[in-house]
């Protein structure tokens, strides 16, 4: 007798939706706060001065990466509802031709034409609506738009992203502040860096080099921006 064997199956798909706007909200939150920290402190401005910086990067980060969300998944959502919609119609008033294009769907992905017209009948006899959206459209519920979600993430993740280099800033002698929130957020992205790509199943060395790489960037552009304006004033 051969017993059948079950495992639970957690496929990484599932976390696309928030894990994409959890990792974009951090990395940006670190990245525009240290940058800022850095590009302020560069100009010569006291300790507090910079502490106000940050703070007021960090809310008007937050409520912009929230806002920003909102409206562009909203738009994607939109999209698919129309999608949707038109569909709806389709099925309604030519249901023969929509059951001929399922079944020549599932031909090009190698069944037979009886088996394909086969399975077109008993998907579109249980959920027609669903089975064109997930194999003619490529909509599912894993990857469905979903704003609200979105924006609440994006807007936690950057400030929680945006808190530490602020931290830093807080603990560091107004002599060391540039270099040390700036070492301490390059620690703090290939950090973030390794948790995305460990979450997504990703290449860990290769996405920590990847923020890393670009926050040191954005970080020594504003210091040196800061540094040429503070100068001049």
């Amino acid at each position: 007798m051969v017993r059948a064997h079950t495992h639970p199956e957690n496929h990484l798909v599932e976390r696309i939706g928030w894990l994409r706007a959890a990792v974009l909200g951090a990395n940006d939150g670190i990245v525009s706060t240290a940058s800022l920290i850095v590009g302020v402190a560069a100009a010569a401005a006291s300790t507090s001065d910079v502490l106000v910086a940050g703070v007021a990067g960090l809310v008007a980060g937050a409520m912009s990466m929230a806002a920003g969300e909102y409206v562009s998944v909203s738009s994607q959502s939109d999209t698919e509802q129309a999608d949707l919609a038109r569909e709806r119609g389709e099925l309604a008033s030519q249901p023969d031709f929509e059951r001929e294009e399922l079944a020549q769907i599932y031909v090009e992905r190698g069944l037979e034409q009886a088996l394909a017209r086969q399975v077109a009948d008993q998907l579109m006899a249980r959920d027609a609506l669903g089975a064109h959206a997930r194999d003619e459209l490529g909509m599912s519920e894993v990857t469905a738009a979903r704003p609200i979600q979105a924006a609440f993430t994006s807007a936690a993740t950057f400030a929680a992203g945006a808190a530490l280099p602020l931290l830093a800033a807080v603990l560091m002698p107004r002599s060391m502040l540039i270099a040390g929130v700036s070492v301490a957020s390059l620690v703090f992205l290939a950090l973030l860096g390794a948790i995305g790509a460990r979450a997504g199943g990703a290449r860990i060395g290769k996405a920590m080099a990847r923020v890393t790489f670009w926050g040191a960037v954005a970080m020594a552009l504003t210091a040196g921006i800061g540094a040429i304006f503070g100068t001049v004033v």
